[in-house]
């Protein structure tokens, strides 16, 4: 694109530069197909979607469908369909001051129609990034209709406009999306009579404003979200509001740990160095805990709770090293308990384990624990290791413990290379060899090769 200084500033400057008019479908539709040709990323960020999600969401919109994707909270619905607006053109001129964006070839609000009429080629033309072309909204009981389509600003009719004047409208945010994204959040969530003033959008891509008569064709694409809960079995999206969207695509939580890897190392905001078996760890924990019999399925278990995990897992490391004075954190098995407490609210138990909340997710972690372990561990000698045990030593550890001293208290350990090379540890600072040592004794406690007792934070692994 030309610099901003260079672009059109006139509708005859515009029409010389030879600029052609599409429509947002038609302008999504060329990029998307000129980034599957070329094999660029067409939706930045988005993890575990590719073979499931993405083909669907993509025929949806080489086929211009207005859409609505259903899946269970922290899904990535909402960070999957803001993504859409990096499909749109860069740089789109519109009519200079108008609120709803209109083509300075073909303005639709009775405002830029009469700049046209009168100033013809000489109608100012400004610029708009496709980040400003992107708007939201989160349903809610509340939402009004004037909110979404809009109603009549009564300072335009204090300035004297006459109240039947079309100027006098103030425009809701659907309106103020033309030739752009507009997506309803939890569609489900709103009142169903407010979807009703979403029917002449999808359908007749118009607005309608109390009693003007006004007819407002819009260029927008539509996308909302909902849960399938409510959205199949509450019926809470009323039947013509449903058929008039053109598709509906379901998304999901990963597939596999891999898949879970890469979304926390993508999303989580840590304060300290938290090792990979760490979070292979909470991604497994997170897998099982969607997948227990405790767990309310229904309201899924969202990809927050591992992402939250994380950092907390990281914050307690980062506590351990400002008491212990540890220069360069490094979070431990011993900072995973710290998780259970701070997760509780993130997951909706069936009614039967109230009380057991705490027990469930604590059991959870110790079989992630164990799990990850026996992938990375299982196959290694830990000889050198459990020979630190012999005549009734002992060794004491906890979330304040600093890794330099836990290292003091292990003694030489022959093969700790070898450990930190199976789980993947590139680090040689104290932080990391002490990580490494210590999930190697939780695993074998979990193994029953060694035993542990737990108070107050602290453990002390024995024979």
């Amino acid at each position: 694109m030309p610099k901003v200084n260079t672009r059109p500033t006139t509708l005859r400057e515009l029409r010389a530069g030879g600029h052609v008019h599409r429509s947002v479908k038609a302008e999504i539709q060329q990029n998307l197909v000129a980034r599957l040709r070329s094999g660029e990323p067409r939706f930045p960020g988005i993890v575990g979607f590719d073979d499931t999600v993405l083909p669907h969401l993509e025929r949806a919109l080489l086929a211009g469908h207005d859409l609505v994707l259903l899946g269970e909270r922290g899904q990535g619905k909402s960070r999957l369909i803001r993504t859409l607006g990096g499909l749109l053109d860069e740089w789109t001129p519109v009519v200079d001051g108008c609120e709803i964006n209109d083509h300075p070839y073909a303005p639709v609000c009775v405002r830029c129609r009469r700049l046209l009429a009168e100033l013809g080629d000489d109608l100012p033309v400004a610029w708009k990034h496709r980040d400003e072309r992107y708007g939201e909204k989160l349903a809610t009981p509340d939402t009004s209709v004037g909110d979404l389509i809009g109603d009549i600003d009564p300072i335009k009719v204090a300035e004297g406009r006459t109240l039947g004047d079309p100027e006098t409208v103030h425009y809701g945010l659907v309106p103020r999306t033309n030739r752009g994204i507009f997506c309803v959040n939890e569609l489900p969530d709103l009142a169903e009579r407010i979807q009703v003033s979403l029917l002449n959008v999808l359908e007749e891509r118009d607005v309608q404003i109390r009693g003007y008569n006004l007819r407002l064709p819009l260029d927008v694409l539509l996308v909302a979200s909902a849960n399938p809960e409510d959205y199949t079995n509450r019926g809470r999206i009323i039947t013509p509001l449903k058929d008039r969207f053109g598709a509906e695509i379901r998304t999901h939580y990963p597939l596999d740990v891999d898949d879970e890897l890469v979304l926390i190392g993508q999303e989580a905001q840590v304060s300290a160095a938290v090792p990979v078996h760490l979070m292979e760890v909470i991604a497994r924990f997170t897998r099982l805990v969607r997948e227990s019999p405790a767990v309310d399925t229904r309201s899924g278990v969202s990809a927050r709770f591992a992402i939250a995990a994380t950092e907390t897992v990281a914050a307690s490391a980062m506590r351990r090293s400002a008491i212990a004075g540890e220069e360069q954190p490094v979070a431990r098995v011993c900072d995973l308990p710290s998780i259970v407490p701070t997760l509780l609210g993130k997951v909706e138990f069936e009614v039967s384990e109230e009380g057991r909340e705490d027990e469930v997710l604590a059991h959870l972690l110790r079989r992630a624990t164990a799990e990850t372990w026996r992938r990375a561990l299982g196959p290694v000698d830990l000889t050198g290791l459990l020979d630190r045990f012999d005549r009734g030593a002992t060794v004491d550890s906890g979330e304040l413990v600093p890794a330099a001293e836990l290292l003091h208290r292990i003694g030489p350990v022959s093969g700790l290379a070898r450990i930190m090379h199976s789980l993947g540890m590139e680090g040689e600072s104290p932080g990391h060899a002490a990580a490494a040592l210590e999930f190697a004794l939780e695993g074998l406690y979990l193994m029953r090769r060694l035993s542990k007792d737990t108070s107050d934070g602290a453990s002390t692994y024995r024979i």
